[in-house]
């Protein structure tokens, strides 16, 4: 089938950037999104082109490099789904799609559709780890936790990074990510010490890298490819309170 592409083109950033209209005429509806936009810069390349970048490294969901808007939406129009996993079929002959990068202050663009998301390893960083001595890998057993603990911080662990949640929201928060990363260590035993401290950390940090706020809005829920829920933030929201009061 024939795909018409309307992506965005910047060389760095300052450069002021355009969006331009390219086709792939022979695209399978088995190709993936990004095999669709390697068929794309084969022909760019061989005409002497400069091929579109992006950015991608597993292809397999799980990594978080990959991402763009296509057609406003993060990731494109299919639930759960990250964009190397998106696939051709999902799509018509002719459709005209138009992809651009992730759009935050935070996310500052490298070039075309990547963007710099080192803000959130910073978010990380400020965030810490755990104080706990493990060794050699302990038991499984050591420690009991409850189950639906375990659910709830296996559920926030399955977050990526990928920054869907900062691309969609109005604001460009990165609520949703701080949210999941705060739950996974503060549901279990282990990240109680530093339960306080890391939320405290993490917020103040989220303001330097001039993420936005939280609106509830519930557009980083819809496009996050992991399903991570809402309910994290609310967590987050939580700890903060109780730890700028002391408790």
């Amino acid at each position: 089938m024939r795909i018409v592409l309307h992506i965005w083109r910047q060389r760095n950033s300052s450069d002021k950037g355009r969006m331009v209209r390219y086709e792939v005429p022979s695209v399978s509806e088995h190709m993936s999104f990004l095999e669709m936009l390697d068929i794309l810069n084969e022909d760019l390349i061989a005409r002497n082109e400069d091929p579109v970048a992006f950015d991608s490294d597993c292809r397999e969901g799980i990594c978080g490099a990959c991402g763009c808007m296509v057609n406003g939406v993060a990731h494109g129009p299919i639930p759960g789904t990250t964009l190397c996993q998106l696939h051709m079929r999902h799509f018509r002959d002719g459709d005209e799609l138009y992809l651009e990068p992730w759009r935050a202050r935070a996310f500052p663009v490298i070039k075309d559709l990547i963007v710099d998301r080192t803000a959130f390893d910073r978010l990380i960083e400020a965030g810490g780890f755990i104080s706990v001595s493990t060794g050699s890998a302990p038991d499984g057993n050591a420690i009991l936790i409850p189950k639906h603990d375990a659910d709830r911080a296996m559920d926030a662990a399955a977050c990526i990074g990928c920054g869907a949640c900062v691309a969609m929201c109005p604001n460009a928060s990165a609520s949703l990510f701080m949210g999941a990363k705060i739950a996974h260590l503060g549901t279990l035993p282990q990240g109680q010490p530093e339960r306080a401290s890391r939320v405290l950390a993490m917020a103040a940090q989220a303001r330097e890298e001039t993420f936005g706020s939280c609106a509830n809005i519930g557009e980083c829920e819809a496009v996050c490819p992991k399903g991570i829920k809402l309910e994290v933030i609310g967590r987050m929201n939580w700890d903060f309170i109780r730890a700028s009061w002391g408790w």
